[in-house]
């Protein structure tokens, strides 16, 4: 094992066992929801994962170690520091864990860690893509990369609906990733259900899911798989209500000059500002549901 990797006792003893277990990623605590709502759907999600049959490992840089299975406490801390924790994807791990010090893990993070620790499925919101106006920005998630060459397979509720959807399915089809729609054979677009951009492939249970990533593994190939799996539809958002907030917001962070890792916690701000707060409602549910779909496939692995 990594000499910076940490496993719980509990994940520990669930790989060593041959028990299911679900990658969570602790950006979404820190960055991606205001205190004390994140802390909740954090410990919502760690139960969710339980109740499905597999275990949990909330993931997160803690003090310089590699951590796989947090406590409540460490939840709970980075929770209420919020953005003062630093947001962690893969560049920044080398100087966490010089520094000893913590971050939140991105996606990308999250997968690097998770298969250290020999996770293959992992539960998120949206990953990351292409921002809009990339052609000139060159701004780009490093999740797509890493969903290029690390073996973790991700749920989400699609790419987050402030990028340039089409582009982000550009970028991972030149990139060999396969993109699989969970009952639906439409890119969903993280609070909607729909994008108007067409997959490939459509999977209709866990047990698919779980053979197309067992055919993955045996076939020797490098990389992650995404599996897109819609927001229940009695919490999606209208997508002209949900468009115009996010137009909204990306004005405003244009006029800011805000830039970088700071752009996507900005832009969920303001648009759970623009909608009353009712994009945060749909962004915990939606979790929530990626969350039970990741315990399932993970059990049928």
């Amino acid at each position: 094992m990594n000499k910076h990797l940490v496993l719980s006792e509990k994940v520990k003893a669930a790989l060593a066992e041959g028990r299911p277990v679900v990658a969570l990623e602790s950006t979404i605590i820190s960055h991606g929801m205001p205190y004390p709502e994140n802390v909740k759907t954090a410990l919502a999600c760690e139960r969710i994962v339980r109740e499905h049959g597999a275990e949990p490992a909330t993931i997160a840089v803690i003090g310089g170690k590699l951590c796989a299975g947090l406590t409540q406490e460490q939840i709970e801390y980075l929770g209420s520091q919020g953005q003062k924790v630093s947001k962690a994807s893969r560049r920044d791990l080398p100087v966490l864990v010089a520094r000893k010090q913590d971050g939140a893990t991105t996606v990308a993070a999250t997968m690097i860690i998770a298969a250290l620790a020999g996770i293959r499925v992992f539960a998120t919101g949206g990953v990351g893509g292409v921002h809009r106006g990339a052609t000139t920005s060159m701004d780009i998630s490093a999740d797509l990369e890493e969903l290029a060459h690390t073996p973790v397979a991700v749920v989400c509720a699609g790419a987050k609906a402030i990028l340039d959807l089409g582009l982000t399915l550009e970028y991972l089809e030149t990139r060999g990733v396969p993109v699989i729609g969970f009952g639906t054979d439409e890119l969903p677009a993280f609070y909607t259900d729909k994008s108007g951009f067409s997959l490939d492939y459509r999977m209709d249970t866990p047990e698919e899911v779980a053979a197309a990533i067992r055919a993955q593994r045996d076939i020797g190939f490098p990389g992650g798989m995404l599996i897109t799996n819609p927001i229940p539809a009695e919490y999606a958002m209208r997508p002209e209500v949900i468009d115009s907030a996010i137009d909204h917001a990306l004005r405003e962070a244009d006029k800011q000059g805000i830039h970088g890792k700071a752009v996507t916690p900005f832009l969920l701000a303001e648009v759970t500002e623009l909608t009353s707060g009712n994009s945060l409602q749909s962004n915990i549910q939606l979790v929530y549901n990626n969350v039970a779909l990741a315990a399932k496939i993970a059990a049928a692995l």
